[in-house]
């Protein structure tokens, strides 16, 4: 038999039952419209948080005080005997070859004064280099200069909320801002960055890493973050760092952890997400492939005379096979088109309803969600094609 005369008939024997078929192909349609809908909004969640993560750049690594280690923190009550990172360890590593920039980091909470207004914002102690560590940009003024880090003036950079907040539409350069009971000389504003893991970065108050210490009475510092330069591999960089920090504390009481590891881990974590929520979407899928077994069972006791006249006539027994077949995977095709137009169509009435969640259908899920379709039609048409082309065609043809 002719391709062109299999696939008429088969689209003929869809179309006989105009209602049966819609109703097969709509448990398809749904269960592909779940899973592109659900995949769509899991992929752009994926990429917003990596686009979160990759704003200040992927260059960058973070030494924190301590060593992690896999057996678990010490019992509580026993004295840590841990060397915290000091400023000096912050200029070490800048002196390092590759290194672009180095901020140390403390950072807490306390009330923010001026012009009368108060309120609680976020105080981060960071070095004069910070603005080419994470990317950011002035709005006016300048940022926190190259003092000596524990002879640092005190001077703050707003951010642009915390300005507008304290300040309004007034220009702030040159007053006078308290931060808890010490007294700082606005010199900037930054630019609005937005947030960071719940952390509002325009809500917060930049000042020298020595005075944020002062003010918070710390004796270590929190962290230390720097960026190295393009083309440089982060295994060699984090080398030269903890042989540094080997030398000057005498063992590894530190933790590297580089923006490599983060986006590779944070990654993964997403992917099982995203494979875990359409997982879910195609379990309606199975009600499809079940209502394909229950339509292709009934067809093939409808149709006994037909495909007993066709053995009769010379017809292989593979040609009925690929018959009823082709009639599974036509029913599972349409179904997996409609649904794909569905779950698109939805995905973007989500997307233009509510903008600030992230919707994104790639290619490679539309063409893997219409494979799965079409593989579904295949595995729940084989038994009943199977039992039509086993037919006796004396039988078949007496039972019309």
């Amino acid at each position: 038999m002719l391709f062109v005369d299999a696939l008429r008939l088969a689209l003929r024997a869809v179309t006989a039952q105009r209602l049966r078929s819609f109703l097969t192909l709509l448990g398809i349609a749904v269960g592909i419209a779940s899973v592109i809908l659900l995949t769509s909004i899991g992929e752009g969640i994926h990429r917003f948080v990596l686009s979160e993560f990759t704003q200040f750049g992927t260059n960058i690594i973070k030494v924190s005080p301590g060593k992690v280690k896999t057996s678990g923190p010490a019992p509580s009550g026993i004295p840590s005997s841990v060397r915290p990172l000091t400023l000096e360890d912050a200029q070490a590593i800048r002196r390092l070859p590759y290194v672009k920039g180095v901020t140390p980091n403390v950072w807490g909470n306390t009330e923010v004064g001026a012009q009368g207004r108060l309120r609680r914002s976020m105080i981060l102690g960071v070095g004069p280099d910070m603005l080419d560590v994470y990317r950011m940009r002035m709005l006016s003024g300048q940022f926190l200069p190259q003092d000596a880090l524990e002879n640092a003036r005190a001077f703050v950079v707003l951010g642009a909320k915390l300005k507008q907040e304290l300040f309004g539409n007034d220009n702030p350069l040159g007053l006078r801002v308290r931060l808890g009971n010490a007294q700082f000389r606005v010199i900037g504003v930054l630019e609005p960055k937005g947030q960071f893991l719940g952390i509002d970065l325009d809500d917060t108050a930049y000042v020298p890493v020595a005075r944020a210490m002062e003010l918070f009475n710390r004796e270590g510092l929190m962290e230390i973050e720097l960026s190295y330069q393009e083309g440089v591999s982060a295994s060699s960089m984090v080398s030269g760092i903890t042989r540094l920090l080997e030398a000057r504390h005498g063992r590894e009481d530190f933790t590297l952890v580089t923006q490599e590891d983060m986006l590779r881990t944070l990654s993964n974590i997403l992917n099982i997400l995203t494979m875990a929520v359409g997982a879910l979407g195609g379990i309606s899928l199975l009600v499809g492939g079940v209502g394909i077994v229950t339509i292709m069972t009934i067809a093939v006791s409808e149709r006994t005379g037909e495909v007993g006249l066709l053995v009769a006539l010379g017809a292989p027994r593979n040609t009925i096979l690929g018959l009823f077949l082709g009639e599974a995977v036509a029913l599972s095709a349409l179904g997996g088109v409609i649904g794909l137009m569905l779950g698109f169509g939805l995905a973007q009435i989500i997307h233009f309803a509510v903008p600030a969640l992230p919707v994104h259908t790639p290619i490679s899920f539309v063409l893997l969600a219409e494979g799965i379709a079409i593989a579904i039609g295949l595995a729940a048409g084989v038994l009943p094609a199977r039992s039509a082309a086993r037919l006796d065609p004396v039988e078949a043809l007496r039972s019309e």
